[in-house]
């Protein structure tokens, strides 16, 4: 019986986690990015494929991540959801991400509101960007940015 209720019991508590750790991760990438205006080193060591919110095509991205940094950024991230696929090896997650930023070399984006689709996957301790998807909400505007170049 005991054997039973941990079999039960354990994928729950690492789905949980999985969540909870993918939640904290995007929420401190995120206050890193306003008080660094840059991006925190979160990709995978195989790097990632990229849909940007201003359009375009695949963007692959390097695992020393996005090289852009930013004159004034000012983001917020609302409604996380996190849906684990493999407890402990691969994630989405799913939210909003609002505010307004200047890029270096770019025009500013006074009103930008995008949706965020990222998949994750755990390698060593943490959880790593293998994917994204940015696009924006009816109403917003998405990135001035083009290239990675």
């Amino acid at each position: 019986m005991t054997l039973i209720v941990l079999s039960i019991a354990i994928p729950v508590t690492l789905m949980a986690g999985d969540k909870e750790e993918i939640i904290e991760q995007i929420m401190k990438g995120n206050a890193y990015l306003n008080k660094n205006k840059k991006a925190m080193q979160e990709y995978s060591t195989k790097g990632a494929l990229e849909f940007w919110s201003s359009g375009g095509l695949i963007h692959e991205i390097s695992p020393s991540g996005r090289p852009e940094s930013y004159e004034k950024v000012n983001m917020s991230i609302k409604h996380i959801e996190v849906i684990v696929l493999v407890p402990g090896k691969a994630a989405v997650a799913m939210y909003y991400s609002e505010g307004s930023m200047k890029p270096k070399g770019s025009p500013a984006v006074s009103h930008y509101m995008t949706r965020v689709t990222q998949a994750y996957v755990k390698e060593g301790d943490g959880w790593k960007i293998r994917a994204s998807h940015w696009s924006p909400i009816s109403g917003g505007s998405g990135t001035s940015q083009a290239s990675t170049n």
